[in-house]
């Protein structure tokens, strides 16, 4: 897929879109023209930010300049990051965007009873995957690999790695002694780009992720690492065991438990019901 020539559809309007930082950013005055009669989007969008304080002073953090396709070819526009694009949605008064604005309200809502009650969290993210088409045993060892690595990322946090930046390089390592692979050499192998990686990840793959993660764990509290360095060394252990048991079993059953397969054209239950 070339993500730079890719449009998201909103109402009927058209708005362009930039894969950048790992993630979507939208362009700005489409998403104005897609919400308002505006026959001056720029305009607009310099009016909105004088308008709203809060909004002008935040928009280096939620917009930056990219390169879009023009009629005129290749330009930099402000785009908008997806976290900038529901900020810009929610500062426009047009009866367009009141849908939006109400899923938005109802978001929230759910968030802040997710954070009274962690079950419902669960229980919608179990509806969710159901929804995509996954089995319910490969549900729940997904549900249980999320928590082994909220843990792991909570010892983390306690020791001092606070950086994302440092948590992509610890996650890398594990990833590499366990698989042979970081994830995104593991991506690239599955031939996914966007998605998430263990969305993508068969039980065998997602049961050594859990090992090299948990191990992690524990290899870190009884260390009691503190700072970066001492918790990637622990990492690479971690994930050193997994890659180990991986090996053996690779051994065992004559295969080998990386696979190329993933759950882009066809859901993961599907795939396990024709195998």
């Amino acid at each position: 897929m070339d993500k730079n020539n890719t449009l998201a559809v909103f109402q009927g309007k058209k708005i362009r879109r930039t894969w950048f930082n790992d993630e979507w950013w939208f362009v700005a005055i489409d998403i104005i023209v897609a919400l308002t009669d505006s026959k001056d989007p720029s305009g607009y969008l310099k009016d909105m930010r004088r308008r709203d304080e809060g909004f002008s002073e935040g928009w280096g953090q939620i917009a930056t300049l990219l390169e879009i396709s023009t009629q005129g070819g290749k330009q930099k526009i402000n785009c908008l990051s997806t976290k900038g694009a529901f900020r810009l949605i929610q500062s426009i008064p047009s009866k367009r965007a009141e849908p939006f604005k109400q899923w938005l309200a109802q978001v929230g809502y759910d968030r802040v009873q997710e954070i009274e009650n962690p079950e419902l969290a669960q229980k919608r993210m179990r509806e969710l995957y159901n929804a995509k088409g996954y089995s319910d045993d490969w549900i729940e060892k997904r549900v249980r690999g999320i928590a082994i690595r909220d843990e792991l990322t909570d010892e983390w946090k306690k020791r001092g790695v606070l950086e994302e930046r440092e948590y992509v390089i610890l996650t890398a390592e594990i990833s590499k002694a366990t698989f042979g692979m970081t994830p995104s050499e593991y991506k690239k192998f599955k031939g996914i780009k966007k998605e998430n990686l263990r969305d993508h990840m068969n039980d065998l793959e997602l049961i050594f992720s859990m090992l090299g993660e948990r191990v992690s764990t524990e290899i870190t509290r009884i260390k009691d690492a503190k700072g970066f360095d001492a918790n990637k060394e622990a990492a690479k252990e971690g994930g050193e065991v997994a890659g180990n048991a991986r090996k053996d079993a690779e051994q065992r059953i004559g295969n080998p438990i990386t696979s190329k397969e993933n759950y882009l054209s066809e859901p993961e239950k599907t795939k396990k019901i024709t195998k």
